[in-house]
């Protein structure tokens, strides 16, 4: 972490044309953007591995070399969202981007702490994929799916979707991970012909999850790998990106689509309405979205990039983004759904299925 860092304390449907190319081409940059620029620029944004990918692929090649400092605020969403409802009631905000997934930025918008962007100032929005450009106020970045990771020396035929999980031949194999609670609602909710707003059966059928399987609870993303790595557990379910991921650093895993379509996430930044510099927020917008830092950021996190022309090799497309027919199968959830109900469901998973 630098010295300018801060901890803190406290028409056709989306999944139909997801595999669809950005509509025209390129789009290139004004003359204004193209100009240095000076000023300071507010980035909160989760710390670790994560912010550092971010400093090595936009930030300092595209944001800073061109005399815009950026001041890090770094914390995990909670604590980074709680600051900002609360400059609510100050004329002036103290944060130009905030990097958030899509749920929280639906939340956020709900809250009246987030502006609509004007993507004429985004030049690389263009390229995009459309099935990404879903909401006014938020910038896509990355996104993964919630898949079926397993260990292939221990595995060889895995559940070849989330329905097969509901099986004791499982028991004590799965691995679930705190973080992803709402995830497991949709997927339970899902399964038997059911949507991702099918949540209070996919509650009931969580607790039959547990009876079935008894899965091992995780409390964080990073957990439930080294569980699967140090066989703890022999499947889990979790993004692709993160099976990507781990196998990468040498565990013999495998990833398995389910064949119901996975949950869908995204990540990406938003512009605070408060922003003290909006405009080198846009900058920096069109900087997270770069052809070339979006093929850095896939080749590093193995997420897929949300800019369709991302510079990927074939290789390395066909490891991290999903087939046309995989994207087409994507279910995104309804997070005004998730909203309104995620404070029950986290008090609901934390006496049912975490203890």
């Amino acid at each position: 972490m630098t010295k300018t860092d801060l901890t803190l304390s406290g028409a056709p449907s989306r999944r139909a044309v997801l595999g669809a190319l950005g509509a025209g081409a390129a789009v290139l940059a004004a003359p204004r953007l193209a100009r240095a620029q000076e000023g300071t620029l507010v980035v909160s944004n989760w710390g670790g591995d994560w912010n550092e990918r971010t400093i090595r692929f936009v930030e300092a090649p595209l944001v800073e070399s061109r005399g815009i400092k950026i001041v890090r605020d770094l914390g995990m969403e909670p604590e980074r969202k709680a600051k900002l409802i609360a400059e609510k009631r100050l004329k002036r905000g103290t944060i130009d981007v905030i990097h958030i997934n899509e749920g929280d930025s639906v939340e956020l918008n709900a809250q009246d702490v987030l502006s609509d962007i004007d993507f004429s100032k985004v030049p690389n929005y263009a390229d995009v994929v459309p099935a990404l450009k879903s909401k006014p106020f938020f910038v896509p970045w990355l996104y993964s799916g919630v898949t079926i990771i397993y260990n292939k020396d221990k595995v060889p035929n895995p559940p070849k979707s989330y329905e097969e999980l509901w099986d004791k031949k499982w028991a004590g194999k799965i691995g679930l991970t705190n973080q992803l609670y709402f995830n497991y609602i949709m997927m339970a909710g899902l399964i038997k012909g059911g949507n991702v707003t099918n949540t209070e059966q996919g509650k009931e059928r969580l607790i039959q999850l547990k009876e079935l399987t008894q899965p091992r609870i995780y409390a964080a993303h990073q957990q439930l790998g080294a569980g699967l790595v140090n066989g703890e557990v022999d499947i889990a379910v979790n993004y692709k990106a993160r099976g990507l991921q781990w196998a990468n650093d040498g565990a013999p895993l495998a990833i398995q689509y389910p064949t119901e379509g996975a949950i869908a996430v995204m990540f990406g930044a938003a512009l605070p309405k408060r922003a003290p510099s909006p405009d080198l927020a846009n900058i920096y917008f069109n900087a997270m979205l770069d052809r070339k830092a979006m093929a850095g950021l896939a080749g590093a996190s193995f997420y897929a990039p949300a800019n369709s022309k991302a510079e990927l090799s074939d290789e390395l497309r066909a490891k991290v983004d999903f087939t046309a027919a995989q994207a087409a199968a994507l279910k995104f959830p309804d997070y005004a759904h998730v909203a309104k109900n995620t404070a029950e469901w986290l008090e609901w998973w934390n006496k049912n299925i975490a203890r």
